[in-house]
């Protein structure tokens, strides 16, 4: 670290007499200060940079995507096309953290492969902040990739130009080639074994920027952004004319045939909000396995560019994975949550004893997420979404003083005291927090603190605090005491 204080950005949500308080407090109880800083850094960051990995199927995206995030999380098989639903990851290079956007390979005939690669690459693109092609070098530039090249160059992202399958200096050469496509440099990589990838990640990290471009309500009083996600058909084009007040958006049962525009600004409850559309992928049954794997993109893209997700699920079928799965998506992308229960009106009182039920067991993780019963067809109840919004986004924009945090935390360590573990009682010594959109508090504790613990300390938050509509992250430091220190 410098000798200079660090600005405000550098220490999180804290101000200066604040930073300076607390790491007073972190040096009486033996931490490492320099750590401690680090720590706040990292708890404190703002979105993060994504970075979208493109290309051809078959050409090594997914095994690129688990060398840069260090595990193999990415779905890999030695056959095209198996990448499904996750899509963005969480890495970390030389200390600088990021997202990743794996776009697979998904490789179906139906569309003819160039429209699907170009349909693919399009979202990612539109996601990201800067981006990695893929190239395989032992077969070269084919017309896939030269259709590709065009699209990046139109829409002026930073490219880093990747030859894969390079396993050694014989294949420098086929790498070399690859400078015809114009994109720059080629990087010659083997994403299997690891080789050339530090390199290429210097490059890709050098093309994006320390945060994403993207800052929420940079104008003051801007339109607050709202992506509206959910499965294919469960009423979203519909939702969004209605909220408009007219036909907004074009309801067409092909799938991927509707490009809507991506932002709609609409008026509703008296201010203009931002609308990014998810709609537009529809199911028909031989292209169900690509639509989805597409809705899912270009739902990633739209949560990374929102500040609300909404999403709405219909409450006349069972709460199904995919659901599931969306919510979880907007919540690891740590975005404020509403979710809107659509075809309320047409349920009979049975249907809606077992959605309760339903809500109760799939959905027990997130009791914290606003709720509206809504009508896309209708518009009924639709005045009650723009309140659940201003919750949600009040929770997620909340911000507790460290003061008053640590005397809230003295309070829970005194009356529930943390379960005697190898005849050690783990105590939570002091916390702050780091950062909001979402809320990122740092506890600094004396000892390993369980999982129902933290849970504890999280709903104890919310009881106190509110966060009413918002993640909330919590992480744990263990006090390394500086005599242990080289």
């Amino acid at each position: 670290m410098n000798d200079q204080t660090p600005t405000g950005d550098e220490h999180g949500a804290l101000g200066d007499a604040e930073y300076a308080e607390f790491m007073e407090l972190a040096a009486e109880e033996g931490f490492d200060l320099e750590e401690v800083e680090g720590d706040i850094a990292a708890a404190g960051h703002g979105p993060l940079p994504v970075l979208a990995v493109v290309g051809r199927p078959n050409v090594g995206k997914s095994t690129l995507v688990n060398r840069i995030i260090g595990r193999r999380e990415a779905v890999v098989e030695d056959k095209p096309g198996v990448t499904r639903d996750r899509v963005t990851y969480e890495a970390d290079w030389n200390g600088r953290r990021f997202k990743v956007v794996d776009t697979g390979g998904w490789e179906q005939d139906v569309l003819g492969i160039d429209a699907s690669v170009a349909m693919q690459a399009e979202f990612a693109i539109e996601a990201a902040d800067a981006v990695v092609f893929v190239v395989d070098a032992k077969v070269g530039a084919t017309d896939t990739d030269e259709a590709v090249v065009k699209l990046l160059r139109r829409a002026g992202k930073p490219v880093v130009l990747v030859a894969n399958k390079v396993d050694g200096p014989s294949g420098e050469a086929d790498a070399a080639m690859l400078w015809s496509l114009g994109l720059g440099e080629p990087h010659p990589i083997s994403a299997l074994h690891g080789r050339g990838t530090g390199d290429m990640l210097d490059a890709a990290l050098k093309a994006l920027p320390e945060a994403p471009a993207q800052t929420f309500g940079a104008a003051v009083g801007g339109p607050r952004r709202i992506a509206l996600i959910g499965r294919p058909n469960v009423g979203k084009s519909s939702l969004l004319n209605k909220v408009a007040g007219e036909e907004r958006v074009v309801v067409n049962e092909l799938a991927g045939t509707t490009r809507d525009p991506v932002d709609e600004m609409i008026e509703l409850g008296g201010k203009t909000w931002k609308f990014v559309d998810t709609a537009g992928i529809r199911r028909r049954v031989h292209l169900q396995e690509g639509a989805d794997y597409y809705a899912s993109l270009r739902t990633a893209a739209a949560v990374e560019k929102a500040e609300v997700a909404v999403v709405l699920i219909d409450a006349s079928e069972s709460i199904s994975v995919q659901d599931q799965r969306i919510i979880t998506m907007a919540v690891e992308a740590g975005r404020a949550l509403v979710i809107a229960y659509n075809k309320w009106d047409t349920l009979d009182e049975e249907r809606r004893f077992y959605l309760e039920r339903e809500i109760e067991r799939d959905l027990v993780q997130i009791p914290w997420a606003m709720r509206v019963n809504v009508s896309a067809r209708t518009g009924r109840h639709m005045e009650k979404l723009v309140p659940a919004i201003e919750t949600a986004l009040a929770g997620w924009e909340t911000r507790i003083p460290t003061g008053r945090l640590n005397a809230f935390l003295g309070e829970i360590v005194a009356s529930h005291p943390h379960p005697i573990r190898g005849g050690k009682q783990p105590r939570i010594l002091f916390g702050t927090q780091a950062g909001t959109r979402p809320p990122r508090f740092v506890l600094f504790a004396s000892g390993f603190l369980e999982a129902g613990y933290r849970r504890f300390i999280e709903r104890r938050l919310r009881e106190e605090f509110g966060f009413e509509g918002t993640p909330v992250h919590i992480s744990v430091r263990v006090r390394e005491k500086r005599s242990k220190k080289k």
